[in-house]
């Protein structure tokens, strides 16, 4: 798992280098065509990289996305009209069962059908329209890593393809070569957490999707029960579970979202909660109980791929120090398949 975190940077590097100009002529055909509706179906890491997609389409393209129900095609046989849809499927092998049943009938219903698959030969690269490659290697960890950072990249690459915002995404490999440089911050801080049984995950906005992320990373390799939130949701409800010393990680960028940051570690402070920040905003590092800091400047925009690989390196690290085997998760295989 650590090698693969750190493989990130040449990953990206080489997944732009290779995909950039298909994505472009994708995007050129996606403008022209009458499409007004996107559709993301995924599992697991590949569903926390869709709800960050999500964002980040309705935000640069402002065209209405979904996060598919794969049930509705393959338990319940629903028949969705799909003509005017781009339904695009996330999954590191392509070969999940149920993803691949939602693109065949997508395709059948009229949709434009599109894969992000780290696998060119695989069942969903061979059904969907048009074939998004990461270029990964081969990942060898269960929990994945560097395919969710491909992933992400690929929502970058269409976003700024499709819609008019300029999205520099071309920086993406330097910032996830920068936020590797955070591992002795990370190895710090993660032996306070030995001992965590519990916590909650908090993030909004584009760093929405990191906030489920991090939170799978750690009960897949950690065995830490963690629940996840926006930051506005949690007030709502949930934050009555909180009390001393109950550990809150937050992913907490500057920006729009930094408001919402600042009150929720406002009031966790006044609750004598734990609060770990991944950061690039000096006020929110200093409200926090403690902080891993992200130095670079950097547009919101950007943080979720170099705000997640510290978090990464955390779940590893913590795995570790509670004696675990982050490569080796009791009850789990890289590939799954369910319908």
């Amino acid at each position: 798992m650590l090698q693969e975190i750190a493989e990130q940077p040449a990953v990206l590097e080489r997944t732009i280098a290779a995909e950039q100009d298909k994505v472009t002529r994708l995007g050129d055909h996606i403008r022209q065509s009458d499409r007004d509706l996107i559709i993301l179906v995924a599992r697991g890491s590949s569903d926390n990289a869709a709800l960050f997609g999500r964002y980040l389409f309705e935000l640069t393209t402002g065209i209405p996305v979904s996060l598919c129900a794969p049930s509705v095609f393959t338990l319940y046989g629903a028949k969705l009209r799909l003509n005017r849809a781009i339904v695009i499927g996330v999954s590191q092998s392509g070969e999940g069962t149920d993803i691949n049943l939602v693109l065949e009938r997508a395709k059948e219903a009229g949709a434009l059908t599109l894969a992000i698959t780290n696998e060119a030969g695989s069942t969903m690269a061979r059904l969907a329209d048009e074939t998004l490659l990461i270029h990964a290697g081969r990942e060898r960890s269960i929990a994945a890593t560097k395919t969710y950072t491909g992933q992400m990249l690929h929502f970058y690459l269409l976003a700024s393809a499709i819609g008019d915002k300029r999205l520099e995404y071309f920086r993406l490999p330097e910032l996830a070569a920068a936020a590797l440089e955070l591992r002795p911050k990370v190895e710090e801080v993660v032996g306070r957490y030995a001992f965590m049984e519990n916590c909650v995950v908090v993030g909004r906005g584009v760093n929405y999707g990191n906030s489920y992320e991090l939170a799978l990373k750690l009960m897949e390799t950690c065995y830490v029960v963690a629940e996840r939130f926006s930051s506005a949701d949690f007030f709502h409800g949930p934050l009555a579970i909180v009390e001393r010393r109950f550990p809150v990680v937050m992913f907490g960028p500057a920006g729009v979202t930094k408001e919402s940051s600042l009150s929720l570690l406002q009031r966790l402070g006044d609750l004598h909660a734990d609060s770990l920040s991944i950061t690039n905003d000096p006020e929110i590092a200093k409200l926090s109980s403690r902080s891993i800091v992200f130095a670079e400047q950097v547009d919101e925009f950007l943080t979720p791929i170099p705000f997640i690989i510290p978090a990464q390196i955390f779940a590893a690290l913590l795995a570790e120090a509670k004696g675990l085997d982050p490569d080796a998760p009791r009850s789990l295989a890289k590939v799954t398949k369910t319908l």
